[in-house]
């Protein structure tokens, strides 16, 4: 299983600073996210995501700036969410360096929009949603009922998408559903969110799903990247 460092991104900046050398007192704090990028990419990250969180509030791309200082610094996959629930702005997210970008199910829930979004995207788009049930039927459903985790992950890998990005996935509930999806449903599966330390890893890792996104978690130096690593293979 991937583990993925996600780096949340506000005003230019990484919401949380950074100090690898804390417990040591070695080194320099940091909340520039090319440099946080830049340290996970050296101890051999796969991808780094980043969540555009003043373009999540804005309805399209704001950190490009940021994406392009990322994208010349490490020659690693950069997977953006925030913003980016139209072609035009999946566009800008490319043009600014990412590689990878992630929707909401605002896209998910409109199936011209969705094919939009695919055709700019191909394989590197996925669908970023809570996982958990009473969030997901909270949603304000084009639909006459609110599907379930499975049943919507199933009827959008059938329309191309390849990747799902599922948020607080990992309570027991979720984590035997994922589990369950993961045997039946061709795509990639990466949990955000919810896991605070090496055992929550290793249970991600137990249900199939193909990657763990971990943000504070890793920032805070509640894990270790390496550590996490280890636990996740």
């Amino acid at each position: 299983m991937l583990v993925i460092p996600s780096i949340d991104v506000e005003k230019g900046r990484s919401r949380i600073v950074f100090w690898p050398g804390v417990s040591t007192g070695t080194g320099a704090p940091s909340d520039r996210p090319d440099r946080i990028a830049e340290y996970f990419v050296g101890l051999g990250a796969p991808l780094i995501h980043i969540v555009d969180f003043d373009g999540a509030r804005n309805g399209a791309p704001v950190n490009v700036d940021v994406i392009g200082a990322i994208a010349s610094r490490v020659a690693t996959p950069l997977q953006l969410a925030g913003g980016l629930d139209s072609p035009e702005a999946i566009r800008v997210a490319f043009a600014a360096g990412a590689t990878r970008v992630v929707t909401t199910l605002a896209v998910a829930d409109d199936p011209a929009l969705l094919r939009g979004c695919l055709e700019v995207a191909g394989d590197w788009l996925a669908v970023g949603l809570d996982a958990r049930a009473d969030r997901l039927a909270a949603f304000r459903w084009h639909r006459s009922a609110p599907p379930t985790l499975a049943g919507l992950l199933s009827e959008l890998a059938g329309r191309g998408v390849r990747r799902f990005v599922l948020g607080h996935a990992t309570g027991d509930a979720e984590v035997a559903e994922i589990a369950a999806i993961a045997r039946t449903v061709d795509a990639d599966l990466l949990v955000a969110g919810g896991v605070t330390d090496l055992a929550g890893v290793r249970r991600v890792r137990d249900s199939g799903a193909a990657g763990i996104i971990l943000g504070e978690a890793l920032l805070s130096g509640a894990i270790d990247y390496q550590t996490a690593r280890e636990a996740a293979a």
